[in-house]
């Protein structure tokens, strides 16, 4: 725009009134309420608070952290909300909120004014929320996750707060238009995949919901990266989203905690343990205001970030010249929050992720025990910590929360083991997402001493308390068996065994054994005798007995926590005399070939009372195979929590066309929050006037990707060819190799055939890849690569023309999927059976009425029981037989199909350009070896996955079929809101209850 919308300051002054200062300050302490906006509601009055002390965990320096005074503050009255209030508000932060020069009003700045606009009002309820909260002191849950993938905020938000149209009304009269506004907003750099997600649905739904809850996360200043595509495959280049500033996100100086890592630990004067020395920063809150749909509930996702004191600029090394080392401190605390997931091939890499993970749990544990106290007022009862918060650890990143709890209630707190641990195992529970061996995640037991030589004590304690606990259980008659349940559920992973355990199998042979009838048990000071012991060990099996934390050193220690004389044992593990000449387990020692390591999803399960999978098949994985022997000991703990996504994002927000129908035709949009009601789209499945309507509106979605696809990469795609759509991270177990081979496969038998038939024997397709490979796994990297080779080489094919075009998406994200989703019609969750955890985008695109190809894998399996079996394209292996068919290929008796034989030559035929695959293609020879033998069975599912698109084709020339499946995937994808998961977490894991604000 050429000049200024804007009325006069003076005009300004005189439309607000008399407001003395500017309308929000983004501070928790103050609140100033512009009157044109908020209807007269606090016109001008700041509200008064009261100041309240909380200590920092770490260093019990005090900190303030304000909160409203009196009683609770007032949500917001929508009804005052019209387009000419929402103006004025988004006027007045285009002038007195200003990140851009006052000249002009185009798209940057109304998108940073119209987002002030919406977090004013979202942060008079997230005040109104907290507030409540804090009077009602009810028990909260905290959701800790490395990754938040968010995506944009403004629809969500204004969607949200049931102010869409008024917006939108707001923008015009300034010249703008909304969607062209809300395309002015970068994604929220917070995560990447799946996981982070799944925890932005979760937030949603808890809001939506009326839970207690927060979320904690790291506020990366990069994210992970933003993904080019070049001649040449990926290429990384630093996120950019903060470099304009985020107008949802307040910044809380006043609070903020100490981490420490390195140093050493020391026994103080008192007795307690000390950690000190070593590097301190301070981690810093930033808050993103969650709001609920239909509700005033506003929760808080919380990121910190990463900083050190001023004092820590060593100005005397500048001033010397010496720059770098006057602002390493600086330098090293920063970085933690550089981006996410910063590679780990080198130790400096290592040491950063470990910090990242660390500032995570411990800031956030700082925060948590802050608020229990605040709350707790002068009666601080530490036993009903666990009746008061829930904390739940989104995979494995957040596991050192169990180590940084003992921590922090021993050694700051002052309470002893016993009574430290049963609070720990009754506050923590723990989500596993993955059954991969590689990425259930381990740490160098040299590195955590270095860097965080307290936990490493507390976790080698719980350690050996189960190692006592698993010997009790199981007796030593069968060495076999107790030797492979210690290999399965130790936390120290080649390490040796303690002493103290040692001595129950082995004595020298210089030492004289006692006879076992001398063995006697010494009895706790209430006289505990062994029989009652063991009685009392079996009844609270879910409890680990820990060791109290007043036994002398050197001292074995039965589980129970009973101190036993040297030589006396139970008779369970009473050695035999023939093996206890001299005669040591195999087990006892560590490889000095091997690294020593932590195991973090054993303490995960070890240190919670909860642990859940994420689809019915993932689940009962978990228990039968990856955690057995811990399922065995512990069945009670073990849960499955089906994923779920939000329902509003994804289809009322991102797909208004769709929405609009399922309104209309099941005559209400309560769906939104309760989606059972999209079931009765059944009984209009065959309906010819709602068939007429619902390709109407995929047509109108699959040309918004016709511009998005010509946007970012130039070629042109038919809106009516069948959109074949598979976006994920890149990774060999999703087999987006799988997919590209069989497009080459159906674009070689297409060159084979004259133009006549080609056009009669397929199906129009656009297929779209998207998803980032990470930066350092090579492979995934050159399957991009192998996918934009192809691409290039079809889309300039004309013999091929509009028949098949292979596109590849760059810097897939969540606006993007929005867009992707709503226009699908065929989508592929093609990974090998077992290996994915459940997904959620499934969910999504069968929410969206799209067709899934795909494994019976993760929640696939349920997906295609909801919508039905004829509904579902099923192929390839079964997760029972997978491991037998890499037996058989290891044995060299597998025979691979001609087909794939002849596409794999094909590939290496040069046809695709200069490119060099043979590294890709390799990965699919031999029967063994790291990187080969097709460890994902890509060649045992091709026939089976070409046959499944066969029947893909045929389904789509029956446009009637193809629409009716369709609607009844909408139909039938009812149970997977992250509505349902959360209801299903706050009942059987947190124990949590709606609260909602009057």
């Amino acid at each position: 725009m050429s000049s200024s919308p804007f009325p006069s300051r003076s005009a300004i002054y005189s439309h607000l009134g008399t407001i003395p200062g500017s309308p929000l300050l983004r501070s928790s302490t103050v609140v100033y309420v512009p009157a044109p906006f908020f209807g007269g509601i606090g016109r001008g009055r700041r509200r008064s608070r009261r100041s309240i002390s909380v200590r920092s965990v770490a260093s019990d320096r005090e900190v303030k952290d304000p909160v409203a005074e009196g009683g609770v503050a007032s949500a917001l009255n929508y009804s005052a909300y019209n387009a000419s209030t929402i103006a004025s508000s988004i006027k007045y932060h285009a002038e007195f909120t200003p990140s851009f020069s006052p000249e002009l009003f185009e798209l940057p700045k109304a998108y940073i004014a119209t987002a002030e606009s919406v977090r004013d009002a979202l942060i008079i309820n997230w005040n109104a929320t907290y507030e409540y909260y804090e009077k009602m002191n009810v028990k909260q849950a905290y959701y800790l996750s490395m990754e938040f993938l968010q995506g944009r905020a403004l629809l969500n938000a204004i969607g949200n707060l049931e102010l869409t149209g008024h917006y939108a009304d707001a923008l015009r009269q300034l010249g703008h238009n909304l969607e062209n506004v809300a395309e002015q907003e970068p994604d929220a750099a917070l995560g990447n995949g799946g996981l982070g997600r799944l925890a932005s649905c979760f937030l949603d739904s808890l809001a939506t919901l009326n839970y207690p809850a927060w979320g904690y996360g790291l506020r990366y200043r990069y994210g992970l990266f933003k993904q080019n595509i070049t001649k040449d495959g990926q290429e990384e280049v630093a996120e950019n989203w903060l470099e304009m500033g985020n107008p949802w996100e307040i910044v809380r100086n006043d609070v903020s905690y100490p981490v420490k890592f390195y140093g050493k630990v020391i026994i103080g004067s008192d007795g307690k343990k000390h950690w000190i020395g070593g590097e301190n920063i301070k981690a810093v809150a930033y808050d993103v205001p969650i709001p609920g749909y239909k509700t005033k509930s506003t929760i808080n996702l919380r990121l910190w970030s990463t900083k050190v004191p001023s004092e820590d600029f060593d100005l005397a090394a500048f001033n010397a010249g010496h720059h770098a080392k006057a602002s390493e401190a600086h330098q090293n605390a920063e970085k933690i929050c550089y981006i996410l997931y910063p590679g780990d091939e080198s130790m400096e890499g290592k040491i950063l992720r470990l910090k990242q993970q660390y500032t995570l749990c411990s800031a956030s544990l700082q925060d948590i025990i802050a608020c229990f106290e605040r709350r707790s007022g002068n009666s601080v009862n530490w036993k009903e910590f666990p009746t008061k918060v829930a904390v739940q650890m989104n995979d494995t990143h957040p596991t050192l929360c169990i180590p940084e709890l003992m921590r922090i209630l021993i050694d700051v707190k002052g309470l002893t083991w016993n009574e430290a641990w049963k609070i720990t195992q009754r506050t923590m529970a723990y989500t596993n997402h993955t059954v991969l061996p590689e990425a259930l995640e381990k740490w160098s037991l040299e590195l955590m001493q270095k860097l965080l030589p307290r936990h490493v004590e507390i976790i080698e304690m719980i350690d050996e308390e189960l190692i006592n606990f698993i010997i009790l259980e199981n007796g030593k008659e069968d060495l076999v068996l107790l030797e492979k349940k210690l290999k399965d559920m130790r936390i120290l992973d080649n390490v040796d065994f303690p002493e103290s355990v040692q001595k129950l199998f082995y004595k020298p042979k210089e030492e004289t054994p006692k006879e076992t009838s001398e063995a006697t048990l010494k009895e706790t000071p209430q006289g505990t005798s062994k029989e009652s012991l063991k009685k009392t060990l079996k009844e609270t099996r879910k409890d680990i007995p820990i060791k109290p934390k007043q036994a002398p050193l050197g001292k074995p220690l039965k589980p129970s926590g009973v101190l036993l004389d040297e030589k006396a044992e139970f008779e369970e593990v009473e050695p035999e005399e023939e093996d206890s000449e001299g005669e040591e387990p195999s087990f006892w020692k560590s490889n000095p070939k091997l690294p020593k390591m932590i195991r973090m999803a054993n303490l995960c399960i070890v240190g919670g009372h909860g642990v859940n999978g994420v689809a019915e098949i993932h689940s009962e994985i978990v228990k039968q195979d990856v955690f057995n022997s811990f399922y065995k000991l512990w069945p009670e703990k073990f849960q499955n929590k089906t994923n779920g996504v939000t329902p509003r994002r994804w289809i009322r927000f991102c797909n208004p066309e769709l929405s609009s129908i399922l309104t209309k035709w099941i005559g209400t949009d309560d769906w939104v929050l309760n989606t059972e009601k999209l079931e009765e789209l059944r009984k209009f499945a065959d309906d010819e006037d709602l068939h007429s309507e619902w390709r109407a509106a995929k047509k109108s979605n699959k040309m918004k990707v016709v511009s998005l696809i010509r946007q970012r990469t130039g070629y042109i795609v038919s809106p009516d060819s069948m959109f074949d759509i598979q976006v994920k991270r890149i990774h060999e177990y999703k087999r987006q190799l799988l997919n590209i081979l069989g497009i080459v496969y159906r674009y070689k038998k297409m060159k084979e055939m004259t133009a006549e038939d080609r056009i009669s024997s397929f199906v129009p397709r656009v297929c779209i890849f998207g998803g980032k490979a990470f930066a350092t796994y090579v492979q995934a990297k050159r399957i991009v690569k192998f996918i934009t080779d192809v691409g290039a080489t079809i889309n300039h094919d004309p013999d091929i023309g509009d028949l098949l075009k292979v596109v590849f998406i760059p810097d897939y994200n969540v606006s993007v999927a929005e867009m992707l989703i709503p226009a699908s019609e065929l989508s592929q969750h093609i990974s090998t059976a077992g290996m994915e955890a459940s997904g959620t985008s499934n969910m999504k695109f069968a929410m969206n009425g799209c067709i899934l190809i795909g494994t019976l894998d993760g929640a696939n399996v349920e997906i295609r029981e909801e919508v039905g079996e004829d509904n579902f394209f099923l192929f390839g292996a079964r997760a029972h037989e997978i491991a037998d068919l890499r037996t058989e290929r290891a044995e060299g008796k597998f025979v691979p199909d001609p087909r794939f034989e002849e596409v794999k030559k094909f590939v290496c035929s040069g046809v695709f350009g200069p490119g060099d695959y043979d590294e890709l293609m390799g990965s699919l020879e031999g029967n063994e070896g790291f990187g080969r033998a097709d460890y994902f069975l890509v060649g045992k599912d091709f026939p089976s996955y070409l046959e499944c698109q066969e029947k893909v084709d045929e389904a789509y020339q029956d446009q009637k079929r193809w629409t009716k499946m369709s609607i009844l995937n909408t139909a039938g994808s009812y149970k997977f809101s992250s509505d349902r998961t959360i209801h299903e977490y706050a009942k059987d894991i947190w124990d949590i209850k709606p609260v909602v604000l009057p």
